[in-house]
């Protein structure tokens, strides 16, 4: 693994890269709240696949640096993705879960040949709003107090995903964390990003691209315990899509690589080596 400073603009976007960079390219965006580590796992997989995988830090997220006036448009975002492809210098296959997901689509809406085919991780133009709800609930839930200790990040994760055993090393948690002057952890993201999620969501709606246009291929693989996507939306969307294909992975919620890394690689894999090198 080697670490990457990609410039986008005003801020400067943290990454990692795996694999040899003569193969063929594959960039990872997590989804809101994450962080690149949340595709450690499966970037590291795909680099001792034949791939180039390269996981970024979205802006306001990780090591990435905030948007200056803490704003964070989806036309940031995509933005964002085209200055990633810009850098890597030639149009990789893009997977984005969630929010890198909706950046994907974005960017593609404006320039199609940015990439060689998108996959999309539990992420869809119809999402179930009481999913939605529960997802922002728990990112604001700590946003401004923060955790007194890693024990009480790890309790509040298995209460949001009861589905997954609780850690028993908290190590790991340390990634998606900033620890503050006050000696409180605080979750690695722009607290603006979460305060802004409403009004981003309404102005994006309002600029989303003819998904019945896209002329790329595009794999949706949703987790079958999602409560953000379901099989009828992703059907329905996939069925929009001129080259557009589905995988419902078993015992996987939202965030479908963290809780069934091997079914997604092998979804991913089965989708990629479809494609030109």
């Amino acid at each position: 693994m080697s670490a990457l400073k990609i410039p986008a603009g005003e801020v400067t976007l943290a990454a990692d890269a795996f694999g040899d960079p003569a193969d063929p390219p594959v960039v990872l965006l997590h989804g809101g709240g994450q962080t690149r580590h949340s595709w450690g796992a499966t970037a590291s997989d795909l680099g001792s696949s034949g791939w180039y995988a390269i996981t970024v830090d979205l802006r306001g997220h990780g090591q990435s640096d905030w948007s200056p006036d803490h704003v964070y448009g989806m036309d940031r975002f995509s933005a964002d993705v085209v200055r990633i492809v810009e850098h890597l210098g030639r149009p990789p296959v893009l997977i984005g879960a969630s929010l890198g997901g909706n950046a994907s689509l974005a960017a593609l809406g404006h320039y199609p040949e940015l990439a060689l085919g998108l996959v999309l991780v539990d992420v869809s133009p119809f999402l179930q709003p009481a999913g939605a709800s529960r997802i922002r609930d728990f990112m604001t839930a700590n946003a401004d107090e923060g955790f007194a200790s890693l024990d009480e990040v790890a309790d509040a994760i298995a209460a949001y995903l009861p589905h997954r055993p609780r850690p028993s090393d908290l190590s790991g948690l340390r990634k998606n964390l900033r620890l503050g002057e006050d000696g409180r952890w605080r979750w690695h993201w722009d607290p603006a990003f979460v305060t802004g999620m409403s009004r981003r969501r309404a102005a994006d709606a309002q600029a989303e691209p003819r998904y019945d246009e896209m002329d790329l291929p595009v794999h949706l693989i949703r987790g079958r315990m999602s409560e953000l996507v379901s099989r009828e939306a992703a059907e329905a969307f996939v069925a929009i899509l001129r080259h557009g294909s589905f995988t419902d992975v078993a015992d996987a919620g939202h965030m479908v690589a963290g809780d069934r890394n091997d079914a997604f690689l092998e979804a991913a894999l089965t989708f990629l080596e479809t494609q030109p090198g």
